[in-house]
């Protein structure tokens, strides 16, 4: 027997006879070791300036003039795509087998500053971001892009649009009932009269007066009069 498996060992460092399957090293079921993980991504060489890699010729040659969610298809099931967009495109820790447009590259960056990469996920028409539906991007990433959107119009860096909303001109028209012309100065008219008619003395019903004598019987003076004095009297 360890004739044999010393024979095995020597074919398999010439390369001619692979091991069996009982020979190999595979992992047990109750092992306390750890199944080696996949080494981690490197970082992207734009991290500090994400908006460098919209110039470059890796990006020209990879997206050409079109958006970065041009031509993705989300893969499914069946002849009906999914009406609804992904969550993350990470599961259990690891990406799934066709990320989004932007999870997809690793030197996609959302970053307010980044504004050609912003500004491809906006309607030029509306100023409305686009659903994520229509650009395919995973709920994740579109709650990035509206923070970093809303984030880059308040600084300035990206347009923002401005609905027009038309005037009606009844709003503003000086020929309606409630806009009239406006009477002279009372050096103009007659003394002892007020500038607008709805300023002078008016004398109130006699009923009415009645009432509020009876109401204030208590803090009326005898002889206080119905009608204002004159200004001649003072």
């Amino acid at each position: 027997m360890a004739l044999a498996l010393a024979a095995a060992a020597a074919l398999r460092a010439a390369g001619g006879v692979r091991s069996p399957r009982w020979a190999q090293a595979l992992p047990r079921f109750c092992s306390t070791e750890e199944t080696p993980k996949d080494p981690p991504a490197p970082p992207s060489p734009y991290q500090e300036r994400p908006w460098e890699y919209l110039e470059s010729e890796e990006y020209r040659a990879t997206y050409g003039d079109r958006p970065v969610w041009h031509g993705y298809r989300r893969n499914h099931k069946g002849s009906v795509p999914p009406q609804s967009p992904r969550k993350a495109c990470l599961r259990r820790g690891r990406p799934v087998g066709n990320p989004c447009p932007i999870c997809r590259d690793r030197n996609l960056l959302v970053d307010f500053r980044n504004v050609k990469l912003l500004d491809q996920f906006i309607c030029p028409h509306s100023g409305v971001i686009f659903h994520p539906i229509h650009t395919g991007i995973c709920l994740k990433q579109h709650k990035r892009l509206s923070q970093a959107i809303a984030q880059a119009q308040d600084h300035g860096l990206l347009w923002l649009q401005v609905p027009f909303v038309p005037v009606p001109e009844e709003d503003f028209s000086n020929q309606h009932a409630a806009v009239g012309k406006t009477p002279p100065a009372p050096a103009l008219r007659e003394p002892g009269q007020a500038w607008y008619p709805w300023y002078e003395w008016q004398q109130p019903p006699a009923a009415e007066v009645a009432r509020m004598r009876r109401l204030y019987r208590g803090f009326l003076k005898e002889d206080y009069p119905d009608t204002p004095p004159s200004p001649s009297g003072k």
